[in-house]
């Protein structure tokens, strides 16, 4: 069975301030084909953007029971999935080990409804790397990504992977840009 890539980044600009403008991206690869998605919104968050990147890529398939790599910058979506956060959470009523609601809980339910539908792995990126730059120090960049997510990724998969990422980013900022205040 043929790999479903999906490649997500979520963007706010103003993250802090209480009026902002969000945008999130996602590019889906399957057997050749790519098709890109982009959406915004306003007084958000980076966090929610990064979520709602997965959240709509995942909506997005027509059927269940793929087998998906996910990539994205997020280490607050990649960690909570990576470590398993959220079995502690449904565990404690939503509750975070702090005894605190968790952040974002109603588009982490939908999340997991979505993720539990698919055998689903998932990737950590460096974010806003420029492969192309003889600055990016990309061995560095590499051995980093293969700590995070294991050796089985070339450099050629990993100059790949952080292409498709910052087109996810691309999207991020297209769809963000409604949203932004007019000056």
């Amino acid at each position: 069975m043929a790999v479903l890539k999906i490649y997500t980044d979520g963007a706010c600009s103003g993250n802090q301030n209480e009026k902002n403008a969000g945008g999130w991206g996602a590019v889906l690869e399957y057997g050749g084909a790519i098709k890109e998605l982009s959406g915004g919104e306003s007084d958000t968050t980076n966090n929610r953007m990064e979520m709602t990147a997965l959240i709509e890529a995942l909506s997005a398939l027509k059927k269940d029971g793929l087998s998906i790599d996910v990539f994205s910058d997020s280490s607050y979506l990649m960690e909570c999935f990576r470590k398993k956060w959220y079995l502690s959470w449904r565990k404690n009523g939503w509750k975070t080990a702090k005894k605190t609601p968790v952040e974002n809980q109603e588009l982490w339910r939908r999340l997991l409804e979505l993720t539990e539908k698919h055998d689903i792995r998932f990737y950590r990126v460096k974010g806003h790397v420029n492969p192309d730059s003889p600055n990016a120090g990309l061995n560095g960049l590499y051995r980093k990504f293969t700590e995070w997510n294991g050796k089985q990724f070339s450099m050629d998969d990993f100059i790949y992977i952080t292409r498709m990422n910052n087109r996810a980013d691309e999207l991020a900022n297209e769809g963000m840009a409604p949203y932004k205040p007019k000056i």
